[in-house]
């Protein structure tokens, strides 16, 4: 990731630690939010390390096809788990995002270290509006709504839908910030 380091630090850290909530969430009773959760906590987690300053820290050549193998088998899943929810399609968006800016990286050293964007303005520019649309819908959701009587009682840290919807907000507003550059 390039540009300021103090920005590059935020991203590592609020991807981070949207991994790390998405991990607790796999604790969760349902399966279907189990599933979510794994892969939005891969995803957390390597966006992170994708958003680690190249001042601090630059990857090999052979971290980013790594990248890219990684996310494509994500993609794969997010694919086959798609017959089950459509919301895996929005997965299957973000590991192909992933896997977009692991080979724009890998086939650009210039731009690793902030030298310009590299990648296919079409392609960049078709993300960049999924995922800002994304995050307005996914936001919009979180304003709050009324309470409906009799509900089940409270929910566990791992079954509450609005923290997980902050977790994709947070994840689609990161997803964001790192395609710009492109």
């Amino acid at each position: 990731m390039h540009g300021p380091a103090s920005s590059g630090w935020l991203l590592v850290a609020l991807c981070a630690v949207t991994g790390a909530y998405c991990l607790a969430r796999m604790r969760s009773g349902a399966e279907g939010q189990r599933s979510a959760a794994g892969g939005e906590a891969l995803m957390g987690f390597g966006m992170a390390a994708m958003a680690v300053p190249t001042a601090v820290y630059t990857p090999p050549a052979w971290a980013w096809p790594l990248y890219a193998a990684v996310f494509g088998a994500a993609g794969v899943h997010a694919l086959w788990a798609a017959r089950a929810g459509a919301h895996h399609l929005h997965h299957l968006v973000g590991a192909a995002a992933m896997v977009y800016m692991s080979v724009v990286m890998a086939g650009s050293p210039a731009h690793a270290h902030g030298q310009g964007g590299s990648g296919v303005p079409l392609l960049t520019g078709a993300l960049l509006l999924y995922f800002a649309g994304y995050a307005l819908l996914t936001g919009v959701r979180l304003v709050p709504v009324a309470a409906v009587a009799g509900g089940a009682g409270p929910a566990g840290w791992g079954d509450r839908p609005e923290l997980a919807r902050a977790c994709r907000l947070s994840m689609a507003i990161a997803m964001v910030a790192m395609l710009l550059p492109l």
